[in-house]
């Protein structure tokens, strides 16, 4: 499947190399993240194209974005990989209720997506891979489970496959939590703890017989559809190999997504899915959880059709830092396009202050846990500072606009 169009990448910024460093759900503390050289190897779990791109959607992107690069400011290459659920129960539901068919209602917000990220300046996956796309890959990998003695159907109307989760090789790692917690985020996250026939509660759905009107394809384990876990792990195997160094994606996936994911690549290959495991902290809208069953919702193309500076969302949204839940508002909004103005107007006047300390500090703090929040101070401070400069420091609003351009994504 086509990607969308990216913005300038980003070349390494002269200097010292900076270690990337990122907090690590798996390991729960701040560890590098990344080779020490050559390829960077990322996987972000993308949409259900039933809606439209969200701010909390966005923040997520974006994270991923400044991980990307600050990579490349080290001077690594990255190779990143998006899936895209494009056959998921959310997606035939709501194309059941509007009355669109299913494909279509998935074509449109794809391409939504994809609009709003070339808006936001995000640098795209060398992959981009749907889930229908991968189908042979998934039944591949579920005929490999099953040789390995992982997979089983259940005995009831439909023989579903599922894939027996506490067998492999350091289930629970991932998450750190308990089997009653996880009984509970199962059940409310699109798992089915009380399925009849399944072994046990916590057992995946991998393969899913047919309904009738539901979409079906073909298999060697019947006629069917892959389940939700399998799809991204099949795709994170056939691209980016055994083991890579990120999974990424909203604090909502890490139990039960990236735990199967992990528990289905261990059985299958018998070594560690990915190195790192990084997640974004929850967005709401003044105070409340943003979430599409709520409908509160601000949505990236309504921002963009009223006028605003996809800019200024941009800067919204990585003045937050990842790991730290925080609620969209108009204040934060007006403030961020006042600061672009600020920014703009000092890299295209006559007077400035030297940049190199600001260059410096921008560096340090995305490379440290994706601080794009210090960085954008640092920025302030020199923007403040040039506004009462005597004279114009030799190259240096050049440099800025390059380093905002490159390491913040910001086009000013």
């Amino acid at each position: 499947m086509k990607s969308w169009p990216s913005p300038a990448v980003p070349a390494p910024v002269a200097g010292p190399r900076s270690t990337v460093t990122a907090y690590n759900t798996a390991v729960q503390t701040v560890t590098a993240v990344g080779p020490a050289t050559g390829t960077a190897r990322l996987y972000v779990c993308g949409i259900t194209p039933y809606d439209s791109t969200h701010m909390g959607h966005a923040f997520t992107y974006l994270t991923f974005d400044l991980l990307q690069r600050a990579w490349r400011d080290t001077g690594l290459d990255v190779s990143y990989t998006q899936n895209i659920t494009d056959v998921d129960d959310p997606l035939l539901e709501r194309a059941t209720a509007t009355g669109v068919d299913w494909v279509d209602l998935a074509e449109s917000q794809i391409e939504l997506f994809r609009t709003d990220m070339t808006a936001l300046r995000v640098i795209p996956p060398q992959a981009y891979v749907g889930a229908v796309e991968a189908i042979p890959d998934v039944v591949a990998l579920i005929e490999r489970l099953a040789e390995a003695g992982y997979v089983y159907q259940v005995e009831d109307e439909y023989a579903d496959w599922y894939f027996t989760t506490n067998r492999a090789e350091g289930f629970g790692e991932v998450s750190s939590y308990d089997l009653e917690t996880m009984l509970a985020i199962f059940a409310e996250r699109g798992g089915d703890p009380d399925r009849t026939g399944k072994r046990d509660p916590l057992d995946c759905l991998v393969w899913r017989l047919e309904r009738e009107g539901e979409p079906a394809w073909e298999s060697a384990l019947g006629r069917g559809r892959p389940g939700w876990h399998i799809e991204c792990t099949a795709i994170a195997l056939k691209t980016l190999g055994e083991s890579f160094d990120v999974q990424g994606g909203g604090s909502d996936l890490i139990f039960p997504h990236h735990e199967m994911c992990a528990a289905e690549a261990v059985a299958a290959t018998g070594q560690a899915f990915a190195t790192s495991y990084i997640h974004t902290a929850m967005v709401g809208l003044d105070g409340e959880k943003m979430s599409k069953s709520k409908g509160n919702l601000v949505l990236v193309s309504k921002l963009r059709e009223a006028g605003v500076d996809p800019m200024a969302i941009r800067l919204v949204l990585i003045s937050h830092h990842r790991g730290t839940e925080w609620s969209w508002t108009q204040a934060d909004l007006d403030a961020n396009i006042e600061r672009l103005a600020r920014w703009r107007t000092a890299v295209h006047g006559s007077k400035s202050v030297a940049a190199d300390e600001t260059v410096w500090a921008v560096r340090e703090a995305v490379a440290d846990d994706l601080h794009a929040d210090r960085a954008l101070e640092a920025i302030d401070a020199w923007v403040a500072a040039s506004v009462v400069a005597e004279s114009d420091a030799d190259g240096a609003r050049d440099t800025i606009r390059t380093l905002v351009d490159g390491l913040l994504g910001v086009a000013l």
